[in-house]
């Protein structure tokens, strides 16, 4: 398969910089796809998507080659220079036209009601300001634009909760690159005036004990017109 050409666009500094912990996942997701069932998951979020998307915590570049090719472009933004470097390699093996590009979700690098989708997958949990972010992917859908999401956040029962909450106050988000465990994902997207289309619960392993990472939650939304 021929390579395509990638893009990378320059910015004064990078607004995130976890380089342990970038590299940390980097090993990690790979060994996911296969052994979490994350590729099936991805295909899943991906699937029947057109036109111009973007794709906001790109990371390491691994939905990049579960695009269809109904998609026109990808403009894939990743905060974190170590990710992003991976991301660019991924994106010159996609069959898809990848533009990969530094930024921040609260501010995104792009115009205004530019793309016909957004994808965020495994990035709420992490992002600063989850309201800023979702306004701005509001800014840069087109009306009746859709987002696709793959999420972690709150679930199980009263003891997961509160273990949770208890680590996202403590040891999780300077070991885990900010992430958060006890998020709620659907509610922010409800909050930020997204109409909420169908999704589902999936457990992340499928199999197995249950983490406080392990609750997450699949599905899509609609910029309303």
């Amino acid at each position: 398969m021929p390579l395509r050409s990638v893009r990378t666009r320059g910015v004064p500094r990078d607004t995130v910089h976890h380089p342990l912990f970038a590299r940390y996942y980097a090993r990690v997701s790979v060994s996911a796809e296969t052994r979490m069932g994350m590729a099936r998951v991805r295909r899943r979020l991906l699937a029947g998507l057109s036109g111009r998307v973007i794709e906001v915590g790109a990371g390491n570049g691994l939905n990049f080659s579960h695009y269809p090719g109904t998609v026109s472009e990808v403009v894939a933004i990743e905060p974190e220079r170590v990710l992003r470097q991976l991301a660019v390699e991924a994106a010159l093996r996609a069959e898809v036209p990848v533009d990969v590009a530094p930024g921040a979700a609260e501010a995104l690098p792009v115009k205004s009601e530019a793309f016909d989708a957004a994808v965020v997958s495994l990035v709420l949990c992490s992002v600063r300001d989850v309201p800023r972010a979702l306004a701005e992917l509001r800014r840069v859908l087109r009306p009746g634009g859709q987002v696709r999401f793959f999420e972690h956040g709150r679930g199980g029962g009263r003891a997961m909760t509160f273990t949770q909450r208890a680590l996202d106050r403590t040891l999780w988000p300077p070991l885990a690159g900010g992430c958060h465990l006890s998020r709620e994902p659907v509610a922010a997207l409800r909050e930020a005036g997204f109409t909420l289309g169908p999704y589902r619960q999936v457990m992340m392993p499928e199999h197995g004990p249950a983490l406080p990472s392990s609750y997450c939650v699949l599905g899509t939304a609609w910029r309303p017109f």
